[in-house]
């Protein structure tokens, strides 16, 4: 039996990660292969199975954490399995790519480290997969029903997967050559190494669910025709429209979008080339952005051979403890090094430079991108303070500055009919439907950017919305609400 007071007694520690400096010779995952189970169990027994757990309520999948992580600490590891997929369709790829917030409203957190709730979840998830308890689950019966869902990502995905095994005809439709969205193109293989998205893909297929690549609905499809077709339509199609950066020399060659550049780097990973279009190896780089997709940019940089690479977050930098206006159970903006960070080899706060407000890329003789000038970013309204205006060497420039929403000029928005909010977003009602009879909308293209867990999320509330649409009530899981959202301040 665990120690159930373990909390008091047995310190947090993560999962081992590779060597830094090895891992840059390569593109596989930052974790070592397997982490080991008995430090696992260990982690997991820290919890404190709280009469009032708000981990629940910090993760929009109502992740069952606490029941999960006393069977990992008891070493039922297949009961751990069958309680984690209960409410997450796809735990390997949240366990490598979430934030936490779960970890951020632990109980522990209020004064002490939180339990290694992510650590534990890609534990179960992986061993799961290696011994065969994540199995295919078609249907029993037919619904008599067709779906159909635009859109691979992880909100899509995820609707997809809940309506086949409720037995209805699904099928998913995606623009791109391969499925995924930007789980494929948009994420490095080390943070997620794409052999696990192709096996979760491979488990739909033997499920039932159709997938049609290559087929942007709206261009190829008439969207009219497809909704035509089925008997309801799930709109999931991510928000991908960038947002730009208007200074002078924006136009500049040798600037391009974040998004753009790690597309290229994962095609070459996929094996569609030998080399990217554009590569930073042997370039002075600069990545503007402070999020997640500006770190990717980071640790791919550093392995395409960089000469430097510098960051400009206009953020100041963040306390590297919660700030009194961000009191738990809120996910705190605490100053947070990601493994690119720890692969760039600098100290303190590594390549980037907070508080800079980017002012205007500089050409060199030959026209192209030769500098980039920006400022110390006034607190109040980011405006460049006076007197610190500098500039640094870049060849090559990465706009990581986050996305609007869905792409505005798409066929399907038009030929469906459907609204936008003032923030790019597809309007729809807390039921996920939209105006336009039988048509839906899951994930990020009517929530805006966020994060895997709120697009799966989304996913299964959506599934359940169509479910109840056409059979007049539903036994599926809604997690959410349309208009739910994280836990602010």
């Amino acid at each position: 039996m665990a120690d159930r007071m373990a909390f008091l007694t047995t310190p947090r520690a993560e999962r081992e990660r590779r060597d830094a400096q090895q891992r840059l010779g390569d593109s596989r995952e930052v974790y070592r292969p397997r982490a080991p189970l008995p430090v696992v169990g260990g982690q997991a027994g820290r919890c404190m199975d709280c009469g009032l757990p708000f981990c629940h309520h910090a993760c929009p999948l109502g992740n069952l954490v606490p029941e999960w992580n006393r069977l990992v600490a008891d070493a039922d590891w297949r009961a751990a399995a069958a309680r984690l997929l209960a409410t997450n369709n796809f735990p390997e790829f949240t366990g490598r790519l979430c934030p936490a917030p779960c970890e951020s409203a632990c109980v522990l957190a209020i004064d002490g480290a939180a339990v290694t709730i992510k650590n534990v979840e890609l534990a179960i998830t992986d061993r799961a997969w290696e011994e065969g308890w994540d199995l295919p689950q078609p249907p029993e019966r037919s619904a008599g029903r067709r779906v159909a869902v635009v859109g691979s990502g992880p909100a899509g995905l995820a609707t997809a997967q809940q309506l086949t095994r409720a037995g209805y005809a699904t099928t998913v439709y995606e623009r791109a050559d391969r499925l995924g969205g930007l789980l494929r193109y948009g994420i490095p293989p080390f943070r997620l190494e794409k052999h696990r998205l192709d096996r979760r893909l491979d488990q739909m297929r033997a499920e039932g669910t159709d997938f049609c690549t290559g087929v942007s609905v709206g261009r190829d499809l008439a969207a009219g025709e497809l909704r035509a077709g089925c008997d309801a339509l799930v709109v999931a199609v991510g928000a991908t429209a960038c947002r730009e950066l208007a200074v002078p020399g924006c136009a500049l060659p040798g600037v391009h979008q974040a998004i753009d550049y790690l597309t290229w780097a994962n095609r070459v990973d996929e094996g569609d080339r030998a080399a990217p279009p554009v590569s930073a190896e042997g370039r002075h780089v600069v990545i503007v952005g402070g999020g997640d997709t500006a770190a990717d940019c980071l640790g791919t940089a550093l392995r395409q051979g960089a000469a430097s690479v510098t960051q400009l977050d206009i953020n100041p930098c963040p306390p590297v403890c919660r700030a009194p206006g961000q009191p738990w159970p809120v996910h705190p903006k605490v100053y947070r090094e990601t493994t690119s960070h720890e692969e760039s080899g600098a100290t303190a706060a590594g390549p980037r430079v907070f508080a800079a407000t980017t002012l205007g890329f500089e050409a060199g003789p030959d026209g192209r991108l030769a500098a980039v000038r920006f400022a110390e970013a006034e607190p109040a309204d980011r405006s460049p303070r006076a007197g610190t205006e500098r500039s640094v060497p870049a060849e090559l420039v990465l706009l990581a500055l986050g996305f609007s929403g869905p792409e505005p000029d798409q066929g399907l928005i038009a030929q469906l009919g459907l609204a936008t909010g003032p923030d790019g977003a597809l309007a729809r009602d807390d039921d996920f439907a939209t105006g336009a009879p039988g048509v839906f909308v899951a994930g990020d293209a009517g929530r805006g950017q966020s994060l895997i867990v709120w697009a799966i999320a989304e996913g299964r509330a959506a599934a359940a919305a169509v479910d109840r649409h056409l059979r007049g009530g539903t036994e599926l899981p809604a997690p959410i609400r349309a208009s739910a959202r994280a836990l602010t301040l």
